[in-house]
């Protein structure tokens, strides 16, 4: 296996070490937005070597990005390895009382991802989100199912904190089937709170972890300054906040941190997440072809040493109060 892929934990599953993040597709004001945008965003990243692609029934509202890339897809299934995730709070139109992870909900809204993906299996099936209403035997039970009747070849879960983790592990132990494979949560330079339970539960237990907002919604990609940024950017249209909060003289320091290394800031965030023990893929978000170029090229460009890695966590160090940088 070369350093462009990466095995999923201690699972049989194999990804590319740079993921495509399908969020964006079907998002208004985006070249993504349509489905010829969004087939362009694909053929870069088939051609540039990435072939795992995350999405969830939520992206793009109700199931837009799982259509656009059922659509993108079509004669060339077998090219990737496709996730998606079910279980969010947020209302996907379905009619059903109870938990989002009960056996019911699960297999459902699997059958709606398998009919916009136009495909007969799913790679990795993700419980988007913690379901307080639900066992979590239940859920495990619901996706062994799946698994037995091979609509879904593993499953992983996102968003559980690190005793969340563990309890599905021992219960997982305890049915004598199959268990989850991966997490997925958010981390970053800027959100370095799965360090505290996350990313140890997931080591302890042979996970493979994957980490969403991983450039923090572009902080980390060396486009934005203490002046500014790009003005077509999320960040500076809509989300000002996040560029005005933003740590400055960190992120300035990182700057020269990189410049002394002839790196740019992209492929020294991307190097410092492959670095970290657990990481299986960094996913990031794609709205043009050249975006999703650049970071499968980054992802391969710089192995930060043991002094590399030192030199970062001085200019973020993980924060000492447990609420910050979750």
């Amino acid at each position: 296996m070369d350093n462009t892929q990466r095995r999923v934990g201690a699972s049989g599953l194999v990804v590319s070490a740079t993921g495509l993040g399908c969020n964006n597709f079907g998002r208004a004001g985006t070249v993504t937005e349509t489905v010829e945008g969004s087939c362009a965003v694909i053929d870069a990243a088939l051609a540039s070597g990435v072939f795992f692609f995350d999405t969830a029934d939520i992206y793009g509202g109700k199931g837009t990005s799982e259509s656009f890339m059922g659509e993108a897809l079509e004669g060339r299934r077998d090219r990737v390895v496709l996730a998606t995730k079910f279980g969010h709070e947020f209302d996907m139109g379905y009619d059903f009382p109870g938990g989002r992870g009960s056996r019911r909900y699960v297999r459902f809204a699997v059958e709606q991802s398998l009919r916009r993906l136009r495909t007969e299996w799913i790679d990795l099936y993700q419980l988007h989100l913690p379901d307080p209403e639900t066992p979590i035997e239940e859920t495990i039970d619901a996706l062994e199912e799946l698994v037995d009747e091979g609509k879904i070849r593993y499953y992983g879960h996102s968003n559980f904190t690190g005793w969340q983790i563990a309890e599905a592990e021992f219960t997982a132990r305890g049915r004598a089937g199959g268990r989850f494979v991966s997490s997925q949560n958010q981390y970053s330079l800027l959100a370095r709170g799965a360090e505290r339970e996350v990313l140890p539960a997931v080591n302890r237990y042979g996970l493979g972890f994957f980490p969403f907002f991983p450039l923090h919604n572009g902080l980390l990609t060396g486009k934005f300054t203490r002046g500014g940024g790009p003005s077509d950017s999320r960040i500076m249209s809509t989300r000002r906040h996040i560029w005005e909060s933003a740590p400055w003289d960190a992120l300035e320091g990182y700057a020269a941190f990189c410049e002394e290394r002839g790196i740019t800031m992209l492929q020294a965030t991307f190097g410092w997440l492959l670095a970290q023990p657990g990481v299986s893929s960094v996913i990031a978000g794609a709205t043009s072809p050249a975006q999703v170029e650049s970071n499968a090229q980054a992802a391969t460009a710089w192995v930060p040493g043991a002094e590399d890695l030192a030199a970062i966590d001085e200019l973020f160090p993980l924060p000492a109060d447990p609420a910050v940088g979750m």
